[in-house]
């Protein structure tokens, strides 16, 4: 059985100036900041030219929206979106990211990797509960939403 008609196009808008699409972003932002996630990357990141302005709060901006469920460029207006910017200040245009990323190399990521290290480090001070008891348990911490069938 084939179906006979298509379905209309929907388009979902979120542009209410009163509603937050992503509230859960405040504290993990919040946390980001004081575990100095802007400051390690305006330190170690250098990327030439205007493009590599800002890094600190483009590198934010890239994190608040890959946390929100942005997976390409395009995704990233969602920081922009509704009441957003009531609540956050100095969302980058997905253009200006995207002109952002497209200006790394090799040695971009690099940098980034340094940035990365030693956030994890400083959010191990802030969160102290993430790095265990002290016993020398490990802990696991799991940033990719997939979930798969557990092998037997």
């Amino acid at each position: 059985m084939k179906l006979s008609h298509t379905r209309a196009a929907t388009v979902a808008v979120f542009d209410d100036p009163n509603l937050v699409s992503s509230a859960g972003l405040v504290p993990v932002l919040a946390l980001a900041d004081a575990a100095g996630l802007r400051d390690l990357a305006d330190e170690h990141l250098s990327v030439p030219t205007d493009k590599g302005a800002n890094a600190g709060l483009k590198v934010a901006s890239l994190v608040a929206g890959m946390l929100a469920g942005a997976d390409s460029i395009d995704d990233l207006a969602l920081l922009r979106h509704g009441g957003m910017g009531r609540v956050f200040t100095n969302a980058y245009a997905p253009s200006t990211l995207g002109s952002f990323l497209r200006a790394f190399s090799f040695g971009h990521v690099r940098q980034l990797d340094a940035v990365a290290s030693r956030f994890l480090t400083a959010l191990a001070v802030q969160a102290p509960q993430v790095v265990g008891d002290g016993t020398g348990g490990r802990v696991l911490v799991d940033i990719d939403d997939t979930i798969s069938r557990a092998l037997p």
